[in-house]
């Protein structure tokens, strides 16, 4: 049995895309092997920058934060599901069979090509209500999709699902690797940081042969 990892992570550098309105990425080398004998590097970063999970206090009344959120909700089989050129991402009859309970579903709308410019942040396809409900009724436990977001304000699905207890994945890449992938699995586990939100490395593992 071999295993594949596709890493469905978007890269954190200095001064990279954030969401507009959020503080800029700060990455700087403030250590040299050549003058300090060792190499460092600090990072001044919001939690929605980049690849990362929204948890339910992003947005709710929550109080707790992600780091206190069980493990087993980070990882699980995955799903994909080919919505591209979707303005509104709306259920169909075939999901109820791909959308398995207590997995992690991914949305491929192919917007990651437009990451970091205006297109990307203003015109990014929303998800239905209906598919909202049907991910509720399936229990799973993450969505995640290669967006910023899956509504605009005033978050009207951020909020359903994360009263199911549900997490968010925003600003995924790779994911049309995946599309002829019988079964994999989705890792992603947050920082244990004390944050509403966190930012992540977010992996699939393929077995093959």
């Amino acid at each position: 049995m071999l295993m594949k990892l596709i890493d469905l992570s978007h890269e954190i550098e200095d001064n990279m895309p954030v969401y507009p309105g959020d503080t800029k990425t700060n990455l700087v080398q403030v250590k040299y092997l050549s003058a300090d004998q060792y190499n460092n590097h600090r990072l001044d970063i919001n939690m929605h920058s980049g690849t990362h999970i929204d948890s339910p206090m992003h947005l709710t009344d929550c109080k707790q934060y992600i780091s206190e959120l069980p493990l087993e909700s980070f990882i699980a089989d995955g799903c994909v599901l080919d919505v591209r050129n979707q303005a509104i991402i709306k259920l169909k009859a075939e999901y109820d069979a791909l959308i398995r309970e207590n997995s992690i579903v991914l949305l491929y709308t192919g917007y990651d090509m437009y990451y970091g410019t205006k297109e990307y942040y203003e015109n990014h396809p929303c998800v239905d209500i209906e598919l909202c409900k049907l991910l509720v009724e399936k229990n799973i436990k993450m969505l995640g999709m290669d967006i910023p977001s899956p509504d605009r304000y005033p978050f009207e699905i951020h909020k359903l699902l994360f009263k199911n207890k549900i997490y968010v994945m925003e600003n995924l890449t790779n994911l049309e690797q995946l599309l002829n992938v019988d079964r994999f699995e989705v890792i992603a586990f947050p920082l244990k940081i004390r944050a509403d939100s966190s930012i992540t490395r977010v992996v699939a593992r393929i077995m093959q042969g």
